[in-house]
């Protein structure tokens, strides 16, 4: 039996992670949560397992998500996590192709655009195991 993947959220608006997490658990990820880019990088360096994506809030407070991907991407035990930018700023599709995510959402999240999103990226990392078979 496969693990569920786990999908960590860093967002600083409790009600939108609150909700985020609520859906994704019932679509079966298993999700972590930090409110800041520091303390998301605190509990990457602590995790057991990594989670599979990273969904990642542009604007908050203490490290907001540019700081957070520059370290992201620094360090070669957390680079290849893939990040999603969700962020209702205008340009956020510029943004995202600065920071080099994997995607981005435009806030507020349309919870069936954000699973079209995890379903391909879950694809794209199982690509690799089914070559290798």
């Amino acid at each position: 039996m496969n693990p569920k993947p786990t999908i960590m959220v860093i967002e600083d608006d409790a009600d939108i992670s609150d909700v985020l997490v609520m859906m994704l658990e019932a679509s079966g990820y298993d999700t972590a949560l930090a409110s800041n880019g520091r303390e998301g990088l605190d509990q990457l360096g602590k995790a057991e397992k990594l989670p599979d994506v990273i969904l990642l809030d542009l604007m908050m407070p203490v490290m907001d998500g540019w700081e957070f991907r520059i370290a992201q991407m620094s360090d070669p035990a957390l680079a290849h996590v893939p990040v999603v930018l969700v962020s209702a700023h205008v340009e956020v599709r510029s943004m995202a192709a600065k920071m080099a995510v994997a995607a981005w959402l435009r806030k507020p999240i349309d919870f069936r655009e954000l699973l079209k999103v995890l379903e391909r990226l879950d694809a794209a990392a199982l690509e690799p195991a089914r070559a290798r078979a």
